[in-house]
């Protein structure tokens, strides 16, 4: 085949331009439109999911402080125990030997 040169005062095709199919139009307005969809959908189970998510937590924190209840009583009996234990036996270690064991005051009272 011979290409012949098209007169200057004719126009010339430089690119080819094809023709959008059906499908791509729509394919792009439903992914649009799913897009929509989801946001939307996201927007309205949020504030659902937050309060779920705010209620689940509390509860666990509720159980966890229950058993650690006992524990923790536990812990804080023995500490005031011993600190009970030390503060008595430096009051014993300062108080002059002749003070009677009842009396609160060196010197009697």
């Amino acid at each position: 085949m011979v290409r012949r040169t098209p007169p200057k005062n004719v126009p010339t095709l430089t690119e080819v331009v094809q023709r959008p199919t059906r499908s791509q139009p729509a394919a792009e307005g439903l992914r649009g439109r799913d897009e929509r969809l989801v946001q939307r959908i996201m927007q309205r189970i949020d504030a659902d999911l937050e309060q779920r998510l705010r209620e689940a937590v509390a509860a666990m924190v509720v159980e966890q402080t229950r058993a650690l209840a006992p524990r923790l009583r536990e812990e804080l009996e023995a500490s005031v125990r011993v600190a009970v234990s030390e503060a008595l036996a430096q009051e014993l270690a300062a108080r002059p030997a002749a003070d009677p064991p009842g009396s609160m005051e060196p010197g009697g009272a």
